[in-house]
């Protein structure tokens, strides 16, 4: 909507928008952990694992590997708890363009979580190979 067609609806600019767009996102968090229990359980997963890649003696390369897969994960579980919120929106019934939205959404985490597995997994076998 432009503010010609609405002479009172001004547009966020600037610092306010900044800050507003910092509160959607932290009710967005906050939305996930009390709706979503993978969400839940991926971001206890990387309260773990986060900061275990920083105390493993990996290279830098490894490092940031290992600690933007797990925060991939927890971007696309967010995408996909969106994701069947919109669909669940439209209505209950099953449909199935709506059976597959979320059927994608659900194969983007596995094979994000598969990555992640992949990742941890090499770097992981690397390290205990050299130290034996």
């Amino acid at each position: 909507m432009s503010s010609q067609a609405n002479p009172g609806w001004q547009k966020n600019t600037g610092l306010r928008r900044i800050i507003l767009a910092a509160g959607y996102s932290l009710a967005g968090l906050a939305v996930a952990w009390r709706h979503e229990a993978a969400f839940r359980q991926e971001l206890l997963l990387a309260i773990i694992c986060v900061p275990l890649a920083f105390v493993l003696p990996v290279d830098q390369v490894e490092r940031v590997l290992m600690v933007s897969v797990i925060f991939l994960v927890l971007i696309i579980e967010l995408i996909n708890s969106a994701i069947e919120a919109v669909v669940d929106r439209i209505g209950p019934e099953h449909h199935e363009l709506s059976g597959r939205a979320k059927d994608l959404g659900s194969a983007a985490v596995l094979l994000n979580l598969l990555l992640a597995a992949y990742i941890w997994g090499t770097a992981l076998w690397a390290l205990f190979r050299s130290t034996s």
